[in-house]
């Protein structure tokens, strides 16, 4: 009997991983609200973030050039098998009462060096199984595949928590990987055809490492979207890992409006997948990019920093992840159109060292920043108080919400003046599609990016 393949074999994928998602969410709300009693500090947090999220982005190029040389079914396998032992680790640890938060570092940079490895693969294998046509509505499909995740997760761990524990949540999770696998062991993903582009990035692990810079750095166009990106995660993420600490000091540790909190952002990420699914995105990709961007930092980012109760929250977290889909599968749609598919991995490896190598940063940042600065700055009397208390309030969590606002703005003006660099503007009209190119070595666009100050 032959194996799914084309978009059957996708979406069999694509269902494995809702099922995977959903329990690696319902891990990580439960470890979030652990680490938070035990330590009641925003750097810890934001630390677990760090540690987990570092190895994804430094690793990525050399991941990138593996994908290209190995099976890439097999390597998203390994991917999700060694997330499923960090798993059983943090299992093991906590059923003998051994568990420390540093443990949550180890295990997330060990989850971190093989999840490295996941997108280029995943991103890659997609464009092998089916048609161009569905490349967006396939990254709205894998965006809404995060968003259940994010909606069922928090309400789930925290019905769940009081009876089963952190043990009875790590046991589902586990559960979870090994149904993940199993989707992936029974559907077939074709291995790309040698172009032009691969032939010229051939040469040692280190060479085709590097190539996807070369790559990238010869495009403008390339290097400009992913700018968009450096810099709108770096804003975004500045405030975002400090969400569930703001929210539990706002609100003195209510878990059960944390998880409804959490759920909103994932129904706005459900109904912005379904709304992109349907709609298929506009004609110039672009537009829903760099609108998405602006939309979602106002209407999401600066509404949850504003918001002191429940509602307002909601809707913030609503909006927040409502564009997210539209921003992810406009970028997708443009990559995978554009660069040839048997140098997807190392190209998308590095385009994704370039989009968040500054989330890890702003990670490491935010902790320290909020809890030795705006913290105490917009605490009844503070100095930042009396300037930004009649817009966020004050006390315990204020601090973080003025985060919130101000990171939103500038997330804000990075979409904006993306729209204002032609070379990010223009993207879809200046590069060819990978499969109207000849064979023969390509012309290079040479044009610059103006370096625009804010």
């Amino acid at each position: 009997m032959p194996r799914p393949s084309g978009m059957r074999a996708f979406t069999l994928v694509w269902f494995g991983q809702v099922v995977s998602l959903l329990g690696t969410g319902m891990t990580q709300f439960a470890i979030t609200i652990w680490a938070w009693e035990i330590t009641g500090q925003a750097t810890a947090l934001a630390l677990v973030g760090f540690f987990a999220f570092g190895p994804v982005v430094l690793f990525s190029p050399i991941a990138g050039a593996l994908v290209d040389r190995w099976n890439r079914k097999l390597v998203m396998m390994l991917s999700d098998l060694a997330a499923g032992l960090a798993t059983i680790a943090i299992l093991i640890l906590h059923t003998n009462g051994s568990l420390q938060i540093w443990h949550l570092y180890v295990a997330g940079a060990f989850t971190g060096v093989f999840q490295s490895f996941q997108f280029p693969a995943y991103s890659a294998a997609i464009t092998t199984m089916i048609p161009k046509a569905h490349y967006t509505r396939a990254s709205a499909m894998l965006g809404l595949a995060d968003s259940l995740s994010t909606i069922f997760a928090p309400i789930m761990a925290g019905a769940l928590l009081g009876v089963i524990h952190l043990t009875g949540i790590l046991l589902i999770d586990i559960i979870t990987f090994v149904f993940a696998v199993g989707t992936l062991l029974i559907v077939h993903i074709p291995q790309p055809e040698t172009t032009a582009a691969g032939l010229e990035g051939k040469g040692n692990l280190l060479q085709e490492s590097a190539y996807g810079f070369r790559y990238i750095f010869r495009r403008p166009s390339l290097l400009g979207l992913q700018l968009v990106f450096f810099f709108g995660n770096l804003l975004a993420s500045l405030a975002f890992v400090l969400l569930a600490p703001m929210i539990l000091a706002r609100t003195g540790n209510d878990e059960l409006l944390l998880g409804s909190v959490q759920s909103a952002l994932g129904i706005g990420g459900v109904v912005g997948g379904l709304f992109l699914t349907v709609w298929g995105g506009p004609k110039r990709r672009v537009y829903g990019l760099l609108g998405g961007w602006v939309l979602g930092s106002l209407l999401g980012q600066v509404v949850l920093g504003l918001g002191q109760n429940f509602m307002v929250w909601a809707v913030g977290g609503f909006f927040a992840s409502f564009f997210i889909p539209l921003i992810n599968g406009s970028n997708q749609a443009i990559w995978q159109a554009k660069v040839a598919p048997d140098v997807q991995g190392r190209v998308f490896a590095v385009r994704r060292l370039i989009a968040q190598i500054t989330a890890p940063v702003a990670m490491l940042i935010a902790g320290p920043l909020a809890d030795l600065v705006f913290e105490p700055g917009m605490l009844e009397g503070g100095t930042l108080a009396r300037t930004f208390g009649g817009i966020v309030g004050t006390g315990p969590g204020a601090g973080m919400a003025l985060i919130f606002v101000l990171a939103g703005v500038g997330t804000m003006l990075v979409g904006v003046v993306g729209y204002f660099v032609p070379v990010v503007r223009n993207a879809e009209l200046i590069l060819p599609d990978h499969d109207a190119q000849s064979t023969a070595s390509m012309p290079v666009n040479v044009e610059v990016i103006p370096v625009v100050e804010s």
